[in-house]
């Protein structure tokens, strides 16, 4: 069946390369993804995509631009304090939630209160860990208070996790809002189905004279081929990811073009740390050792990558890159240290992964780097809800059943902390964060708990250079590469965009 769907795929691409394609005609913004939403409740979304549809609906307090600098949203401006433990926020005057409700302080000491409350967690609880209280000064003014300082803390409230919902749909919905979100975003809400999200105009947005498109559906079409001719087809005018194989095919027709835009996306593969054999560092090292990083980006991703110098993208500050190159590829090294580790003939493992088809050739292409060492692997490809259910949703690591996972990240607050808690702090583990490895380090803890108390340069600094140092000489993971994004799309579209942590923007999407 899998060889069939390619063909008919490859044959309504290449006869979709002569049509003319009504783009202008297009009133509703028709998105082209590779894997299925997991939730519309940006509070409890694990994964990037999830949290660009919800941008379509919702908002926060601020945002990011096309370049990830913040930019003001539902408030207009802040003040910190000199010890960065108090920010102050002037909110947007007259701005409704698509309920009719009231935007103001309240809603936003409610939707913060909510993350951060440790009785319900939530799985961006720790863009919010540091907030001691949030005061509401008057209906168009908020003080967030945190325990101890944090620079960042603009940028996590910028993260999709802290979106505004409204409190009357929070109260209504309960645990529901995953499918009812109620925002005051530029569309609205219409149906979430399977593979189908839906969302139309805003008529009463408080950014004068958007939307200028009648709404934005997203289509999870996993099969690469498929999504493409879409695009040729007229069927969709924005296709992301755009598959590497397939960018010369879009670039030859006339009505399309494609988007190169540089990526604080990492690509790697987690070594359950509390399994047998990856509690034996020499194994992870040999597994690093035993993965050609620059073919890997070759075939994977048709070249637009590079080898990943250490465990954060170089694009973020405070990035240390560790090994220039990358972590060197030698299999004979590899196989001495899966001997000296007591498997000179290897071992048998799984690998887990979304289902879609880009993912599918990175297992493969791994499963036969790992059999050159003489370790077999099984991988195991998952739709986007059953890997995280399956992942991310362990209460305790005893009960998780991931050996490896092959996954990207990206620090979608545009700062380092958000690079490292998540995935290699301690107390990380799921489902509180998504340290799929279940490393534990205490000079990592340490170096990350000290980065994230303080709004010194200089001391964020160091910390976050032996953090780096440590993470890559534990080897948790196997280090590939980082991306760059390829974004397929009409020409005729404009203020459509990825950002470079993956996150979609079509707030100010239009149609010439």
């Amino acid at each position: 069946m899998r060889h069939m769907s390619r063909v008919l795929a490859s044959t309504a691409l290449a006869a979709a390369v002569t049509l003319g394609a009504p783009f202008a005609e297009a009133k509703t913004l028709v998105v082209g993804v590779a894997d299925n939403l997991t939730t519309l409740d940006p509070a409890n979304a694990n994964d990037t995509l999830s949290g660009g549809a919800a941008r379509v609906v919702l908002q926060g307090l601020y945002g990011f631009d096309a370049n990830m600098q913040l930019e003001p949203l539902l408030a207009t401006s802040y003040e910190a304090n000199a010890d960065a433990t108090q920010f102050t926020f002037h909110l947007r005057k007259g701005v409704k939630f698509h309920d009719g409700t009231d935007f103001n302080a309240e809603a936003v000491k409610i939707n913060i209160d909510r993350v951060r409350d440790t009785n319900v967690p939530t799985k961006r609880q720790s863009l919010v860990s540091m907030v001691d209280h949030v005061e509401v000064i008057d209906p168009l003014t908020v003080k967030v208070v945190l325990k101890e300082p944090f620079g960042a803390m603009v940028n996590n409230l910028a993260h999709a996790g802290l979106f505004m919902i409204s409190p009357a749909a929070l109260a209504k919905y309960g645990k529901d809002i995953d499918r009812n979100p109620v925002g005051t975003g530029p569309f609205i809400f219409k149906k979430w189905s399977g593979d189908l999200f839906e969302a139309v105009k805003n008529p009463n947005y408080w950014r004068e004279g958007y939307p200028k498109v009648d709404g934005v559906t997203f289509k999870s079409v996993p099969e690469n081929g498929s999504r493409i001719a879409m695009l040729q087809a007229g069927e969709a005018q924005f296709v992301y990811p755009l598959p590497s194989e397939l960018a010369p095919v879009v670039s030859a027709n006339k009505a399309l073009e494609v988007a190169k835009v540089p990526s604080i996306i990492i690509r790697y593969v987690a070594m359950n740390t509390m399994k047998k054999p990856f509690d034996d560092v020499r194994v992870r090292e040999a597994l690093n050792y035993a993965i050609d990083k620059n073919a890997f980006c070759k075939v994977v991703y048709g070249g637009y990558c590079k080898p990943a110098e250490g465990p954060v993208p170089d694009l973020l500050k405070y990035s240390t890159p560790v090994q220039k190159g990358g972590w060197p590829y030698d299999p004979k090294k590899a196989k001495a240290l899966l001997a000296e580790a007591g498997f000179p003939n290897g071992f048998e493992t799984e690998m887990f992964s979304k289902n879609n088809s880009t993912y599918i050739r990175a297992m493969q292409f791994l499963q036969q780097q790992f059999a050159q060492v003489g370790v077999k692997l099984t991988v195991t490809p998952l739709e986007a809800g059953v890997e995280a259910q399956r992942i991310w949703s362990v209460a305790e690591p005893k009960d998780a059943t991931v050996q490896t996972q092959y996954g990207g990240w990206s620090a979608s607050t545009g700062d380092i902390d958000w690079a490292l808690r998540p995935l290699f702090y301690g107390k990380g583990f799921p489902p509180k964060l998504f340290n799929v490895a279940y490393y534990k380090s205490e000079a990592t803890d340490t170096g990350i708990e000290a980065g994230i108390a303080t709004a010194d340069d200089a001391k964020r600094t160091a910390e976050y250079d032996a953090v780096q140092k440590q993470i890559w000489k534990d080897a948790p993971w196997i280090f590939l590469t980082d991306d760059e994004i390829l974004v397929g799309q009409a020409k005729g579209l404009t203020g459509a965009f990825a950002a470079p942590d993956g996150g979609l923007n079509f707030e100010k999407a239009a149609f010439k």
